[in-house]
């Protein structure tokens, strides 16, 4: 026997990360533990005696695994990825290991360990975030475990055939007898008095270190370090321990390997931008694993494109790969051939081809090149390269790229737990590429919609010039909803709108369009801006969140946005504003002084909460009005009043032009790469003048329309239009005749000349008029039939002193 000391067992801590349960031929769970409750949510009463298929989310990975005990003979040891179900509903990916164990009867028992595979705190059973555990190094992943499931009584019930190969006792020496009995030594005692504590107490006893009991054919000698975890059965009572085995002969370079896996949960995937995630892959591969890595992914990657099928034995050609990552321990990677970034060449018969084709790795004892290939030859010979690993990185049946592990005659050359450990770190960074993949393609959707969805040439036609810039969040989550618009509006104004959808991604972007089509449609009836606020925020909270309902959720059907909205007219210089919790907007002077006007901040639009109300401010010729989301304004660092007074500082230049202010605002970000959508809506406000527009105050006298008529047809003379006095005549005849006999108080008259040729009626009257089908009998009612026969387009507002109705007619040239 081989004396030795043991190392004391680790304190549990309070939530340990890998769950165990043992589980019959049949596939029913028959033991439990604690750590599998903390895991799943599911106590011992609800999972054993039942099947363990029905814990996998998935459908199919059900049907496999309840097929799996009529298959045939099933492999001895099995590790991968999938998706249990937690007891509160939602889905946890988790690494599985499976191992079958011998028992006296001869039938099939499995041991499965799992691990939840993300690297985030660990879920409690009642779906609170625990915290953050410490890498646990005593049960790696896809490594040879060494199993042995022992009675109350301490008895060995069932083991595996790799636990003999650990400690030297024959299967045939340890089933049905306990470990003193079948290796008498005062250190099998001392185990056994660790597994009656573990027994009576339930928590289990980690990384406990003990030589084997018989001495191994090798003359080295070897460490093992065991877990201990208790089983229980449906009731809670304890079934028996079992015991997970590990070699740490080796321990600096077992506990390195373990800190590799550990590192890799942390080191690789720190992004979603794919060439970086291959370039961590490398960075933590060397020197701990290897001394050169490249890793080359399938130019599909990183556009987010569907992975490329698995490629079959024969046929098919091989994608186009780039080369992503690389890491030597010598500068400058002289080893490689290509370059980051570069098209690389996959030799026809190559191993990386081959690797390819059958979708296995593949370990040689020194880099292939086939005599041609003089320069790989001469990289082989010159950097004595004399053993690789070749992993491919595979995700959803896809393939995603390869991994190429080299090590050179001065380090030693790969064993087989070497490319079992190759394979755990490409496994997690094949998780991390897909999810990178995944992210590309919404966030190219996303940015394909957003960009489809805001105006390519905006104009504020003869109110003011308008510049913007947008800028795509930079962030994880993807891009958000910021929009905008510039909207011409009738009378020569302009309606400016800036929006922010809470939220990220392709539902935040969609949301963003109908919030923007919306607008839109509200700014043709010509509302002002604390109406046309209260109309989306009932269209928000009536329509569109009910559309993205979940009937299962009915709480998530909630749809929130802000919105700053404000219509400036160019004759009377006047600007109204209204906002739904949004960022108020800056206003410059033409002589560079920056306000942000008191401006009512209403609640955000899908919250009905307060009413909205509106601002009206006179503005200069030459004004410049800054609209933007809080993306400019708000960094994690710097609260909003900080970038606001930023933002007044950029933009105290009226002089520079538009797109230059735009510029300096958006470089004046105290970060590269903004974690929310950036966005900037500026106007530069114009004036018409009395040589384009001309208003008059008429007595409600039916006498006066013969006057209003002469006062547009000199007007229109004036300004060269006399070619359109005939048409004009006749609707400032309709309209004013209108308003003496349906409106109240004084008339106004109004002609404006911009693109369009307006006149605009007022009057104190508050009924709108709408078109009349008179019989051909009836002398009244074809009035506005005539207007709108006459004109491009007509309709009506209201105005804080009634209504004003106008018509717009083409300026044609003269004939």
């Amino acid at each position: 026997m081989t004396g030795s000391t043991l190392t004391a067992p680790r304190p549990a801590p309070r939530a340990i990360d890998e769950a165990m349960a043992l589980i019959d031929a049949e596939g029913t769970v028959i033991g439990w533990t604690r750590s599998a409750q903390q895991l799943v949510g599911y106590p011992a009463a609800e999972v054993v005696g039942h099947s363990a298929a029905r814990l996998l989310a998935a459908a199919e990975d059900r049907a496999d695994a309840s097929a799996l005990p009529e298959s045939g003979p099933s492999p001895r040891r099995w590790s991968g990825v999938t998706q249990v179900r937690h007891r509160d509903g939602h889905g946890i990916d988790v690494r599985i290991g499976v191992q079958s164990l011998v028992g006296p009867d001869r039938r099939a028992r499995w041991v499965v360990t799992a691990t939840d595979h993300a690297a985030h705190p660990s879920r409690v059973a009642d779906g609170s975030s625990a915290a953050p555990l410490p890498a646990s190094p005593h049960l790696p992943n896809n490594l040879p475990l060494g199993v042995v499931i022992r009675d109350t009584r301490l008895r060995c019930t069932w083991v595996n055939d790799t636990q003999g190969f650990k400690d030297g006792i024959p299967v045939e020496r340890r089933l049905g007898r306990t470990l003193s009995e079948a290796a008498p030594s005062t250190e099998a005692e001392t185990l056994e008095g660790l597994m009656r504590e573990v027994l009576e107490g339930g928590a289990p006893a980690l990384a406990v270190e003990y030589r084997p009991f018989v001495p191994a054919r090798s003359p080295a000698e070897r460490t093992l370090a065991a877990s201990y975890f208790r089983l229980d059965d449906a009731h809670g009572r304890a079934l028996g321990v079992c015991v997970v085995s590990v070699d740490v002969t080796d321990s600096r370079r077992s506990r390195e390997r373990l800190a590799i896996l550990g590192e890799a949960s942390t080191r690789i995937g720190t992004t979603l931008d794919a060439a970086r995630t291959g370039q961590e892959l490398a960075d933590l591969a060397v020197p701990l694993l290897a001394d050169f890595v490249a890793v080359d992914l399938a130019e599909s990657v990183p556009l987010g494109e569907e992975p490329l099928a698995r490629l079959g034995s024969e046929g098919g050609a091989l994608p186009a790969f780039r080369r992503a990552g690389l890491a030597s321990i010598h500068q400058d990677v002289p080893q490689s051939l290509f370059a980051r970034g570069e098209p690389v060449l996959v030799a026809p018969g190559s191993p990386v081809e081959r690797v390819l084709r059958s979708g296995t790795s593949h370990r040689e004892p020194a880099p292939e090149a086939s005599p041609g290939d003089r320069a790989r030859v001469r990289k082989v010979h010159d950097h004595r390269m004399n053993a690789v690993l070749v992993v491919p990185i595979h995700a959803r049946g896809g393939v995603l790229g390869v991994a190429q592990f080299v090590r050179t005659a001065d380090s030693p050359p790969f064993e087989q737990d070497d490319l079992l450990l190759a394979e755990e770190l490409v496994s997690w960074a094949a998780l991390c590429l897909d999810n990178a993949r995944q992210y590309a393609r919404e966030r190219a959707a996303a940015l394909a919609l957003q960009r489809h969805l805001l105006p390519h040439h905006a104009t504020g036609g003869s109110a003011a010039d308008v510049a913007w810039r947008y800028l795509p969040s930079d962030d994880h989550h993807g891009v958000g909803g910021d929009w905008f618009d510039v909207i011409p509006l009738p009378g020569a104004r302009v309606a400016l709108v800036v929006g922010d959808v809470v939220g990220h991604g392709i539902n935040a972007a969609a949301g963003m369009g109908r919030l923007r089509t919306a607008v839109r449609t509200l700014a043709d009836m010509d509302l002002s801006p604390d109406e046309l606020l209260a109309h989306l925020d009932d269209l928000v909270i009536r329509h569109l969140a009910d559309e993205d309902a979940d009937p299962l959720d009915p709480a998530g059907a909630t749809m929130a946005a802000t919105c700053l909205y404000a219509v400036y007219d160019p004759v009377t210089r006047r600007c109204a504003m209204a906002r739904a919790g949004h960022p108020p907007p800056a206003i410059v002077d033409p002589r560079g002084t920056v306000t942000f006007p008191e401006l009512p901040a209403g609640a955000p639009l899908g919250l009905g909460l307060v009413p909205f109300a509106s601002v009206e401010t006179e503005l200069p010729e030459g004004s410049v009005l800054a609209l933007y989301t809080d993306g400019l304004v708000e960094t994690r660092d710097q609260d909003i009043d900080t970038g606001m007074d930023r933002l007044g500082i950029a933009l105290a230049h009226p002089g520079r032009p538009l797109e230059d202010l735009c510029s300096a605002a958006v470089d004046a970000l105290p970060v590269r790469a903004p974690s929310d959508d950036v966005t900037l809506l500026l106007a530069r406000t114009r004036s018409l003048g009395p040589d384009r527009a001309a208003s008059w105050r008429l007595p409600a006298d039916p006498a006066v329309v013969n006057h209003a008529r002469a006062l547009a047809t000199g007007r229109l003379e004036q300004w060269g239009l006399g070619h359109l006095a005939e048409s004009t005549e006749l609707i400032v005849s309709e309209l004013v005749t209108n308003a003496i006999r349906h409106g109240t108080g004084t008339i106004g008259l109004r002609l404006i000349r911009h693109g369009m040729l307006t006149c605009e009626v007022s009057d104190a009257g508050s009924c709108r008029p709408r078109p009349r089908h008179p019989r051909t009998t009836e002398e009244n009612g074809r009035g506005l039939l005539l207007v709108s026969q006459l004109s491009h387009r007509w309709g009506t507002r209201c105005t804080p002193d009634g209504k004003l109705v106008w018509a717009e007619q083409r300026l044609t040239p003269r004939p």
